[in-house]
């Protein structure tokens, strides 16, 4: 036709695009590339806490993230490449959240301890699977089936704990505490009667329980400390009337 020149329709090489275009259009399908991956994250630590690891399949995830199997595929190989990521996934969304939580404020390290213990309280809301463990939940059934998984939760548990470690060995020199027990093994073992509530709550189906142990657990420490008896000695009896 007249006026009409081939070379104006063509499709322009990558190295004819303006520069400034070219990142934008590049930005922009990492971004998606980036929002559709979160989604099947998010989507992987919701399906995982509500129906177990084994029970979870990749059209589970699919469908809850509200995304295509194809999409799964171009961010992951397969359902455990995706368990390995959720795990960091779920590590570094938890550091956030205990990095900015209150429980920091306190004025001292036994404060800090109880308060942490207070906060974990705290954030016992919602439905189970809004609260309890995504590595612990993948832990309790795929510790031999799935090694390199359970590695990686092992890891995110024990990371956590040793956040907990320094107040604890503090806590210890302003008590004079000297046992046989260590800053590494309380810190475990908070974590242990908090991922035991969380198996109490799954098997009662409420909270409840999880916030009793957690009630009993900040009994433990304060007694651990001292702080627990010195109460009760200067505790006055009600009288009788």
């Amino acid at each position: 036709m007249e006026g009409t020149h081939p070379a104006e329709n063509a499709i322009q090489p990558l190295d004819n695009i303006p520069t400034s275009r070219y990142v934008n259009l590049v930005c922009m399908t990492v971004q998606h590339q980036h929002e559709s991956k979160t989604r099947l994250l998010d989507a992987t630590l919701k399906v995982v806490r509500a129906k177990g690891y084994s029970a979870t399949r990749i059209e589970d995830i699919c469908a809850e993230a509200g995304l295509t199997k194809g999409s799964f595929f171009h961010h992951f190989k397969s359902k455990e490449d995706l368990a390995l990521a959720a795990v960091a996934h779920w590590d570094a969304r938890g550091s956030q959240i205990f990095a900015a939580a209150s429980y920091h404020d306190a004025d001292n390290p036994l404060s800090r301890l109880i308060a942490y213990i207070e906060f974990r309280k705290a954030i016992l809301t919602g439905e189970l699977p809004d609260f309890t463990c995504f590595a612990g939940t993948i832990i309790q059934e795929a510790y031999q089936t799935h090694p390199d998984v359970s590695a990686a939760c092992e890891r995110n548990i024990s990371s956590h704990a040793k956040t907990l470690e320094a107040d604890v060995r503090a806590a210890m020199r302003d008590h004079g505490i000297r046992g046989t027990w260590t800053p590494e093994s309380l810190a475990l073992h908070i974590q242990a009667v908090i991922q035991g509530g969380f198996i109490l709550a799954k098997a009662k189906g409420s909270a409840a329980v999880a916030a009793e142990s957690l009630d009993h657990l900040r009994r433990y420490v304060e007694l651990l400390f001292g702080t627990g008896r010195t109460r009760r000695r200067n505790h006055t009896p009600s009288k009788k009337h």
